[in-house]
């Protein structure tokens, strides 16, 4: 009878070690598919703040919420399952679909640089008081923004789960981790930084003359650094598309010679600087090369959509 409770015991502690490296491996490779997406990311963060641009304070917190809450249903109610039953049935797909949401990256990249050069890049600011119907408008739209990028991001980081020898329970888990984790990082980054202007505000108005100091300083700092988020934002995203099509037509075995010739590249740059030094220029020269594909790629597309008879028609509206 002792014999047997002990031997269940060290089962049981057994079945616990087991449960914790798997909860580790989980943590670990959702860590790894996170930093994977990490260029889609920084996109999201760029363009979520645009949404609250003018609003009444108080609304600002809410409409964020809201939007994270649709960020996370989008994530884990349309697009995981999508995700997961794709790479079941036709996991061929993959690479396709994921050159697919590299090339609307490119383009939306291209688009921005395109708006700030031929000056069209102006935005129509929601007004300070905005009724429940425009609120619930904003809302949807930043929704629907936020399904594209939430797909690129959970496809991303599915392609690098699937690398790694997951199984299905094991991709589940860890995308639903990814999921979680990248909307509380992009929307709780989001509301500090929407926050940051009236938390200067607030500093401004103390009676110590430091506190104002910085409060100015806060203050005067939200435009650019709302504009240097902006540029990330578009370097990311032709980086990141780039990246996906230069990575996936060599998966795919469409065309090596670009893959073939960054990698090599890339490789020669890290044996002539050896060490870290070498590593981060070998990492710089990958990525730079990248955002000039993304570039290319981008810029052909603008130019193709807006030859298209809805092309024009849409630039205009948006103008």
């Amino acid at each position: 009878m002792s014999a047997g409770l002990f031997g269940l015991l060290d089962d049981v502690a057994t079945l616990a070690k087991l449960a914790a490296a798997s909860i580790d491996d989980v943590g670990a490779a959702a860590g790894r598919a996170t930093t994977k997406a990490a260029g889609v990311v920084i996109d999201d963060t760029a363009v979520t703040p645009q949404y609250v641009q003018g609003i009444a304070a108080e609304r600002e917190l809410p409409i964020i919420k809201k939007i994270a809450v649709g960020s996370i249903r989008n994530k884990l109610l349309v697009i995981l399952p999508a995700a997961l039953l794709l790479n079941a049935l036709l996991p061929d797909l993959l690479p396709v679909i994921l050159m697919a949401g590299g090339t609307f990256l490119a383009y939306e990249g291209a688009h921005k640089i395109w708006g700030k050069v031929s000056g069209h890049d102006h935005h129509d600011v929601p007004v300070a008081e905005v009724g429940p119907e425009a609120e619930r408008s904003m809302i949807s739209g930043a929704v629907r923004t936020d399904l594209i990028l939430s797909a690129e991001i959970m496809v991303i980081a599915l392609d690098q789960v699937v690398d790694e020898g997951f199984g299905f329970w094991g991709q589940l888990a860890i995308l639903v981790v990814v999921a979680f984790v990248i909307t509380i990082a992009v929307y709780g980054l989001v509301a500090l930084i929407v926050k940051m202007d009236d938390a200067g505000l607030s500093l401004s108005q103390r009676s110590a003359a430091v506190a104002q100091r910085v409060g100015r300083a806060m203050v005067a700092a939200m435009p650019r650094l709302l504009a240097v988020i902006s540029v990330v934002g578009t370097v990311a995203m032709l980086w990141v598309g780039g990246h996906i099509l230069l990575v996936n037509l060599h998966e795919v075995g469409w065309w090596d010679a670009p893959y073939d010739l960054v990698h090599d590249l890339e490789h020669e740059i890290e044996h002539a600087v050896h060490g870290f030094v070498g590593a981060v220029l070998g990492w710089l020269a990958n990525t730079a090369i990248s955002a000039v594909i993304g570039l290319v790629v981008g810029a052909v597309v603008v130019a193709v959509v807006a030859l298209l008879p809805f092309g024009g028609r849409e630039e205009q509206a948006a103008h």
